[in-house]
């Protein structure tokens, strides 16, 4: 098992950051051939990138839209960004003293975690119009989610594993030496599911999160009439003319 994991996470983590770079690539390549920032817009770039960093961090948009889905998605984000950092211990020896400082956060981040990505879940069950459009895929995917959050609260409070012998792991796996994983079920299971995490990732709705940094109804200054806007594929005609 410890040998059949090393390989799939070797596997998963070469499609996640292909995949990412790939997916990254494409969007910075594709030209956006009108100005369409949504209004009230910034006019300056220092505005848009302000702007970028409140939608990023808190955004800013759904929480206008509906603050019920802004509550669920927030929480659900910021609790998965904060247990990514508490995880990154079993990746670094010594382990750096803010992701020392934040464990006892990242441990509880896990509860707010699963409660958010519930309340998600049943966002496209209960409200019609989002279960009108809600795919398998989307209900896989929160699934998925629940498998992580719901295993990874089960080791830490119920059915505890030798985190010892997972570092030991994943500093193995990090230097290309396979170490022994704890027999364990709940671990099986909490793995698998981040592995195919990482590996769907580049070709699912989850790509929202760099893609945000791409829109043009969001990275783009409310400046039409002081310059005009004309895309890269449209620059050679214009010369040509």
């Amino acid at each position: 098992m410890s040998a059949m994991f090393a390989i799939l996470f070797y596997l998963a983590t070469l499609v996640f950051v292909v995949g990412l770079i790939h997916r990254i690539r494409t969007y910075a390549s594709t030209p956006a051939p009108l100005k369409i920032p949504t209004t009230p817009a910034p006019t300056t770039q220092a505005g848009v990138v302000l702007r970028m960093a409140r939608e990023v961090v808190f955004f800013e948009s759904l929480f206008k839209a509906n603050l019920w889905t802004w509550g669920a998605g927030w929480l659900f984000h910021a609790s998965l960004a904060l247990v990514t950092m508490r995880h990154l211990r079993y990746f670094t020896d010594p382990v750096w003293g803010w992701v020392e400082l934040i464990q006892p956060f990242g441990m509880y981040a896990g509860i707010t975690m699963l409660l958010g990505v519930m309340g998600l879940w049943a966002r496209r069950i209960f409200v019609e119009r989002i279960r009108y459009i809600s795919t398998p895929s989307d209900h896989l995917m929160l699934l998925l989610f629940v498998a992580i959050a719901g295993s990874g609260l089960l080791m830490k409070f119920v059915s505890h594993t030798d985190v010892i012998a997972v570092k030991g792991f994943f500093q193995g796996w990090m230097h290309f030496s396979v170490q022994p994983l704890p027999a364990d079920a709940l671990l099986f299971l909490h793995l698998a599911a981040v592995a195919l995490l990482l590996l769907i990732f580049p070709i699912s709705k989850l790509l929202h999160a760099p893609g945000i940094f791409f829109s043009p109804s969001r990275n783009q200054t409310d400046n039409p009439r002081e310059k005009r806007h004309i895309s890269n594929w449209a620059q050679s005609q214009e010369i040509g003319k």
